[in-house]
């Protein structure tokens, strides 16, 4: 009896060892968490590839995983860079022309007082509203040398995890402490979710893009091609990312005495743009995934919080994960315990 109550302590504290040290090093490395799960997640969706050209066409495994790791900087920075060097003439004209941002302002606030009788920026609060955006815009631009520290993780990550992607599954298998139909359960519906939104958003964001570049086609905006695909890049983040671009150009259109342009504008960026955007993540989500649009909305609420921009991916993961491990619990802990009590009565 003491022995097994001391090996008992000693599992115990080796857990809380393991424990207490996990959580150190996820502090630690959080700062490179969305690099990590972009590997997983280019893991995932191209293991299947990966190992069939490894295994039966006999690739080299290195050479083989440089190529893939070529294949998507390609793919991640091209948007990338299209996307620098569109916005970045826009955001130069934007700080060494605050005085027209300023004035902008104020004159749609003086439309908007002569139609509602309220004002809605004062020559203070526009000038501060101005200098928080100019503040704000540096502080953005910082942040590509974390972006660059991430890229470099994910695919330095990305490389071993191909390599040696068989081991560490077996590794995984092994020590989850489940049946192997469980565990089985949790893998498929990891790629399930992971290749739903991976492959989903995408979609998403080049629909939504294409839809607001056709409105500001038929509504006359100048380089409507353009804020096209700052729309459709700024759509991976849902509710307010297409806002930041159609709402300044509302204000802008206001602000100009085009107001029937920019009525018409508002009331297409408002129904058009943004349902399209609601419609299809959730109708193509729930085809690709069959992901419930509650986990959708819910997961990328979370995600972002916690994960950053691939919250987008890993935050339905998550709450699907809670939903999963319930069941699972279930069947490995409270059914058979309700099978053995109805045994013994």
């Amino acid at each position: 009896m003491p022995d097994n109550f001391n090996n008992r302590l000693r599992q115990l504290l080796l857990l809380l060892l393991i424990i207490v040290l996990g959580l150190l090093l996820l502090k630690e490395l959080y700062i490179f968490l969305p690099g990590i799960l972009g590997a997983v997640t280019i893991y995932i969706l191209s293991r299947k590839l990966y190992h069939t050209l490894t295994t039966k066409k006999k690739w080299a495994k290195g050479l083989t995983a440089m190529l893939f790791i070529i294949g998507s900087l390609i793919l991640i920075a091209i948007p990338v860079y299209l996307s620098i060097i569109l916005v970045s003439p826009k955001i130069n004209s934007l700080l060494n022309n605050q005085q027209e941002v300023i004035q902008g302002l104020q004159i749609f606030s003086d439309r908007l007082e002569d139609f509602f009788g309220t004002k809605l920026f004062t020559d203070e609060n526009a000038q501060s509203i101005a200098g928080k955006i100019s503040a704000a815009i540096p502080g953005l631009l910082n942040n590509t040398a974390t972006l660059f520290i991430n890229l470099i993780m994910l695919f330095f990550i990305l490389y071993y995890l191909l390599v040696n992607g068989t081991a560490i599954e077996k590794y995984l298998h092994n020590i989850i402490p489940l049946k192997s139909t469980n565990i089985d359960k949790l893998s498929q519906e990891t790629v399930l979710m992971v290749r739903a939104n991976a492959i989903g958003i995408p979609v998403i964001c080049l629909v939504q893009g294409i839809f607001a570049a056709i409105g500001y086609l038929i509504f006359g905006i100048k380089d409507w091609g353009m804020w096209g695909f700052v729309t459709g890049i700024l759509a991976f983040f849902p509710l307010l990312g297409t806002m930041v671009v159609w709402v300044p150009l509302v204000i802008y259109l206001y602000s100009t005495g085009n107001n029937y342009t920019a009525t018409w504008l508002l009331f297409y960026s408002l129904i058009v743009t943004g349902n399209v955007d609601y419609i299809t993540r959730l109708g193509l989500l729930k085809k690709i995934g069959n992901v419930h649009p509650v986990i959708t909305a819910l997961g990328v609420i979370v995600g972002l919080q916690l994960f950053g921009f691939m919250g987008l991916i890993f935050g339905p993961l998550l709450i699907s994960y809670i939903i999963i491990l319930v069941r699972i619990y279930m069947n490995e802990f409270v059914r058979p315990a309700m099978k053995l009590q109805d045994h013994h009565e």
